[in-house]
């Protein structure tokens, strides 16, 4: 019987710590995306990313993956650049709700729950990514992609985070033409 008063709970504690990547994409829809096949990185302005080396290497590589999974080729002479930016914003979330002692049901929820103290507040960073990809030739953005999730600071959960953000905004890359 108290594993369904913790229920309630657990599901919620469960789907906020659910990590979520929100991915969009806009495109030139005069482009044919068929013939690029090779890419390079847009050293100008990569290095204008204001994050840290090791992050950047870390979004680098993870380009680098999708990429090459899509069948393209790192160039001296690419059809593609490609060029990142970053922000981020702190999240503040301020929870009212806490679960306190009722009248005769013990810890847990029910009818008669008394208020259990103070709210909590935590905080978390969220960040957007987004890779252009440009046209080599004629210097034009043709393909934007851009991904917002919360950050981890567990810092053997980066390099996964990182990729599975990577991963699922270069998935909407060619853009499928309706």
């Amino acid at each position: 019987m108290k594993t369904f008063k913790l229920l309630p709970i657990f599901l919620v504690l469960l789907l906020t710590s659910c990590s979520t990547v929100s991915v969009y994409s806009d495109y030139d829809k005069n482009v044919d995306f068929a013939p690029y096949k090779t890419y390079a990185f847009f050293k100008p302005g990569i290095d204008k990313v204001e994050i840290s080396d090791l992050d950047k290497r870390r979004i680098l590589h993870a380009i680098d993956t999708e990429l090459q999974a899509k069948g393209f080729t790192k160039s001296e002479t690419p059809d593609l650049l490609v060029n990142i930016f970053t922000k981020s914003r702190e999240q503040v979330n301020v929870n009212q709700f806490n679960a306190g002692w009722g009248y005769g049901w013990g810890w847990g929820w029910n009818p008669y729950m008394m208020y259990g103290g103070q709210p909590m507040v935590s905080t978390s960073t969220e960040g957007t990514l987004f890779i252009d990809l440009i046209d080599a030739k004629k210097k034009e953005m043709i393909w934007q992609g851009e991904a917002v999730a919360t950050l981890t600071k567990n810092v053997d959960k980066k390099d996964e985070r990182v990729q599975e953000i990577v991963s699922k905004v270069l998935a909407q890359y060619p853009p499928v033409k309706k």
